[in-house]
């Protein structure tokens, strides 16, 4: 069964951006050992892409006419109005996560949903249920306050089922959160 997927960089104290959205600290260790790899591994198998407005809006200042997802079919929750960048596949969406899974089932045509992010768009899939995996990458730095990496209410177990130590310190972890897929693989 396709998969709904957070996978993401935070530092060591939770955090996957400064309040500025700054992601400078995760920058500096582009290139590390193991991380392309892993990349790559996880894209094969992502069929749809799920955003936020503030992650869509980062990219396009950052990569403006640049989509990093070409051929992949994406959707960013947004309140404002956007374009999408030539060639790219997006369609803007409002509202419930839970009113949309259906079209993102049939975008990823078998293949697994990506939530890119933010933190904010990824616990309303765990609040909700629909969240399968939480494929974390931590970044060894401190950053002290910013962007929560998963911003739920109250307790939420996980389950870790793989971890593997990469290049310059950094930490891949990967936790079942029992989603719509349970907590088999």
């Amino acid at each position: 069964m396709p998969r709904i997927q957070y996978y993401v960089a935070a530092s060591l104290d939770g955090f996957i951006a400064t309040l500025t959205d700054d992601l400078g600290w995760l920058l500096q260790f582009d290139g590390f050992e193991g991380g392309k790899e892993s990349y790559e591994s996880f894209m094969a198998d992502v069929g749809c892409i799920i955003m936020g407005g503030e992650t869509y809006a980062w990219l396009m200042e950052h990569e403006p006419d640049n989509w990093p997802y070409p051929g992949i079919p994406s959707y960013v929750f947004t309140r404002h109005e956007y374009a999408a960048p030539p060639g790219a596949d997006i369609t803007f969406v409002r509202g419930d996560v839970l009113e949309f899974v259906a079209d993102f089932e049939r975008a990823a045509a078998g293949k697994n949903m990506w939530v890119v992010g933010g933190g904010n768009l990824a616990a309303q899939f765990a609040t909700a249920g629909l969240l399968d995996d939480l494929i974390l990458s931590v970044i060894p730095v401190l950053l002290g306050n910013g962007k929560r990496l998963l911003p739920v209410e109250g307790p939420t177990a996980l389950e870790l089922v793989n971890s593997r130590t990469m290049g310059r310190g950094i930490v891949e972890l990967r936790y079942l959160l029992g989603g719509r897929a349970g907590n088999g693989l």
